[in-house]
């Protein structure tokens, strides 16, 4: 113990963290580049790229749906009561509760679950394939591997998560009507009137431009780590668990430069 607080240098450990950190940030714009190269292209494969759009999409509806119901709920519920400590009775329910899905909890949910069941899965099986040499296989088959694993794996993030993010909004949106309409006794004409009076166009897409932001964080990070992983099945968990917890992260850091760049731009 004595020895290694001795060997101990903190500015080497400092030059290391930041070593690893810059050919990371090298790797993973490598990997983005050459991924959207084959985008352009056209070089696309259909089969893999409707694959993953079911995995991504489909097998992730359900718990979307539950996760946004739930917190639409939640919303009417929590506003509706301090309201009604406010203004002696629930009022602008539909807006903030609205507001609140489709500006942030929406998009940052969506992500973050998604991140869970979908970038975990993607470094898990990336990193797979590449402790037990399939990767290499593909190498010597004469098949680039980012072609063939990375980009059906954007493609389906891209598209998927912004079209589940639209329909978290929604399912949302009903949550809050029902608890509106059950629990506090306003009229759901009032509800949805509330909303469409305060929302327009520029509300959508500031939620659109956040959740496609976020789908490409989460898919860069996971196949970022799955092609980088090693040290065999231990590896390949070390590497799934870092690429749920760094996707977390950067979501919802990002969140705030995004949401004070479209304040900016007026996509509010």
């Amino acid at each position: 113990m004595e020895n290694l607080k001795n060997n101990f240098n903190p500015i080497s450990y400092v030059f290391e963290i930041f070593n690893k950190v810059a050919l990371g940030l090298g790797h993973a714009t490598e990997i983005t580049l050459e991924t959207f190269v084959y985008i352009f292209k056209g070089q696309i494969n259909i089969k893999n790229t409707i694959s993953q759009m079911f995995e991504v999409g489909y097998r992730s509806f359900p718990i979307i749906l539950l996760t946004s119901f739930f917190t639409g709920m939640v919303l009417a519920l929590q506003v509706g009561s301090a309201t009604s400590n406010l203004f002696n009775e629930p009022v602008y329910i539909g807006m903030i509760t609205a507001y609140a899905l489709v500006k942030e909890l929406g998009p940052v949910l969506t992500a973050v679950v998604i991140t869970g069941r979908v970038g975990a899965a993607i470094t898990a099986e990336i990193g797979t394939m590449k402790v037990t040499e399939q990767i290499d296989a593909l190498y010597t088959l004469g098949t680039n591997p980012i072609k063939y694993i990375a980009v059906p794996r954007f493609i389906a993030c891209i598209l998927m998560v912004p079209l589940l993010t639209s329909i978290a909004n929604i399912v949302g949106v009903y949550g809050g009507l029902v608890v509106t309409t059950m629990n506090w006794d306003v009229p759901s004409t009032v509800y949805m009137s509330d909303i469409l009076n305060v929302m327009d166009v520029s509300t959508f897409w500031h939620g659109f431009i956040k959740s496609c932001v976020f789908a490409l964080i989460l898919v860069i990070v996971a196949c970022h780590k799955g092609f980088q992983c090693s040290g065999g099945a231990e590896g390949v968990g070390r590497a799934t668990t870092s690429s749920v917890m760094v996707s977390m992260i950067l979501i919802i850091a990002s969140d705030y430069f995004l949401t004070a760049l479209l304040v900016i731009l007026k996509i509010t």
